[in-house]
């Protein structure tokens, strides 16, 4: 009987023992709650968003959410139209976006506030994408759209930042666009798209300004668009397409000067003049000029003392020297043969700068010529390529443009062209002149257009290359 009861003790302490371990886990604290992953939403708003006459003497707005917020660049809230002549003074606190107009509101106006996605939650950053607010001091809300998107005449691309603004003028003279602050505009998203929400119908002249305190276009420099015609605001206006341009190009020197480089702090300039071959590993493109370019502008040159030799050192013919505008980029042109050895004779005195510096001595350049299988063969066929708007075919690799050639078929092949990837443009090259134009706002002539093939064009080398490219 004893025996029995301390069999029962020792049973009844091991189920103790496992209650106890098994309590003592299910206590521990969790590793982690939920992320809140919810943008802040409005819970209430003074005056009520989508309210009607609302008072002219409405001072301060107050917008109420369901968490604690704030705000990434304030002033970036557009307000269309402008309440006044000051810029409302938008700020947060709190669960809270306080506006404080510093002007009297217009009657029968429907004002917007597009916040954008700069109102985000404090703990997590989760934004609030797209929030608008609005309300009218009549007796409806107006609820007209219109939307477009803004490219680059030059390169049919959208801008990669919003540095421009499209503004809407009721004043419907030219001058508006350099003189007159816009009562309503919209910023472009990262696709160059632009939408104004809330317009009253109407007439308004269109155009893309630089996203500056004024708000004008008042620096010819400056990318720039305009509609040649009003828009007329209803219940469905169509979509635009803006073409941005600069008139004057910044940065282009109309003399040829060149800018010298200031050596680094503490360091003494170089005063030996050199050169730099245009070459891709030591080996020349049989398609292009062998460029040399001089760290210094060259006052004196002379053309008889650059020799080009085969490598039996017998002298060539036909192949020409030149100095370009700059004075500081020597262009060899030649009928390069493929897959063939030369040298070029540098005379010590073949060039000097400004202070009579020459080479440091006589030089001998050997290079190469590539192979003809180091190129591939390119064909682009075009589908609905209307010629009569004399399109120039444009292929580029980054900023570079590498080749342009008028279109006068639906269709381009080069047996020899360097591979690679390249963007295809479509320039419409309205005078025929072969490159591109800018516009002219006082004279309401646009610039030429430039469409951007979609695709990338990929040139395999020793390949057929044949590519159907639709428009």
């Amino acid at each position: 009987m004893k025996r029995s009861f301390t069999y029962l003790f020792i049973l009844a302490c091991l189920i103790l023992r496992v209650v106890t371990l098994s309590s003592c886990a299910n206590i521990l604290p969790p590793s982690g709650g939920y992320r809140d992953s919810l943008p802040p939403k409005l819970v209430s708003a003074f005056p009520k968003d989508s309210a009607v006459n609302v008072s002219l003497n409405t001072k301060t707005i107050t917008l109420t959410f369901d968490e604690y917020v704030t705000m990434q660049n304030p002033l970036d809230v557009i307000v269309s139209p402008i309440p006044g002549a000051q810029f409302p003074s938008p700020d947060y606190k709190l669960k809270n976006v306080i506006i404080k107009l510093k002007d009297s509101l217009e009657p029968n106006t429907t004002y917007s506030f597009n916040f954008g996605d700069i109102i985000r939650d404090v703990n997590e950053g989760n934004i609030a994408k797209g929030f608008t607010y609005a309300f009218s001091t009549g007796n409806t809300i107006d609820q007209n759209t219109y939307s477009g998107k803004v490219l680059v005449a030059e390169t049919g691309k959208p801008l990669p930042d919003s540095s421009l603004l499209v503004v809407l003028h009721r004043n419907l003279d030219d001058s508006a666009a350099k003189k007159s602050t816009p009562r309503y505009f919209a910023r472009l998203d990262g696709k160059g798209e632009f939408i104004f929400h809330n317009l009253p119908k109407g007439n308004f002249a269109v155009y893309a300004v630089s996203n500056r305190f004024t708000k004008k276009y008042d620096d010819s420099s400056q990318l720039f668009a305009f509609r040649s015609r009003p828009v007329t605001i209803s219940t469905n206006t169509p979509r635009d397409t803006l073409y941005a341009f600069e008139e004057i190009k910044r940065g282009v020197a109309t003399t040829g000067t060149t800018v010298q480089q200031k050596p680094a702090p503490g360091k003494e300039p170089d005063k030996r003049l050199k050169y730099t071959v245009d070459a891709d590993q030591g080996q020349q493109d049989i398609l292009s000029n062998m460029v040399l370019t001089f760290n210094r502008k060259l006052f004196a040159f002379d053309s008889t003392k650059f020799v080009l030799y085969d490598t039996g050192f017998n002298r060539l013919s036909g192949y020409s020297f030149s100095l370009d505008s700059t004075k500081t980029k020597v262009t060899l042109q030649y009928k390069w043969k493929e897959n063939s050895p030369y040298r070029l004779l540098i005379a010590k005195d073949a060039v000097a700068d400004s202070t009579t510096i020459t080479l440091l001595k006589a030089d001998t350049l050997r290079f190469a010529t590539k192979k003809e299988t180091e190129y591939g063969l390119i064909r682009l066929r075009f589908s609905n390529l209307d010629l009569s708007k004399n399109p120039v075919l444009q292929l580029v690799q980054g900023e570079k443009l590498v080749e342009s050639v008028p279109l006068t078929q639906a269709d381009f092949q080069r047996k020899l062209f360097r591979p690679g990837t390249y963007d295809v443009r479509i320039l419409y090259d309205a005078n025929k002149n072969g490159k591109w134009d800018p516009g002219k706002f006082s004279e309401k002539k646009q610039p030429e257009i430039v469409f951007l093939v979609p695709k990338q064009v990929v040139i395999r080398a020793n390949w057929d290359n044949d590519v159907t490219i639709p428009l």
